[in-house]
């Protein structure tokens, strides 16, 4: 199993962002404080820490005819969890930045992914591989 990593995020509503990472994206919340909350991100460490204002955006980069927002992070989740994901995001009426559709289809590195944005606006990538071995395919 590979190591969790851990991942900071500027918010500028603590509050917003409890409701979006615990309700709709069904993380568990960890250790918090006035200014910043622990989740636990599909086995991975994501902190949310409040701020005034949040930075700008720095744009978008062109992949596979879609627009990818730039910064962007996530997680590579099973096929099961990305479908589930999708499901729930769908019911909770998150707009998407790309819809969830399979990128790269028939060629290395072959991909579901999607990507939206929290209440902040921070870019959040999810993908699943029908093949795991097609995660650094080239």
């Amino acid at each position: 199993m590979p190591q969790p990593f851990h991942l900071a995020i500027p918010v500028d509503d603590l509050t917003q962002a409890k409701t979006f990472y615990s309700q709709i994206m069904g993380c568990e919340q960890g250790r918090s404080d006035t200014q910043w909350i622990d989740w636990d991100f599909f086995g991975h460490q994501l902190v949310t820490h409040e701020v005034e204002k949040m930075p700008a955006l720095a744009g978008e980069n062109a992949v596979d005819s879609h627009a990818v927002p730039v910064p962007h992070f996530g997680v590579v989740l099973t096929m099961t969890q990305w479908r589930s994901l999708a499901d729930r995001l769908r019911q909770a009426n998150i707009v998407f930045v790309i819809e969830p559709y399979v990128r790269f289809e028939g060629q290395p590195g072959e991909q579901a992914t999607m990507f939206f944005r929290d209440p902040a606006g921070n870019a959040l990538e999810f993908k699943a591989f029908a093949d795991p071995d097609q995660l650094f395919a080239s």
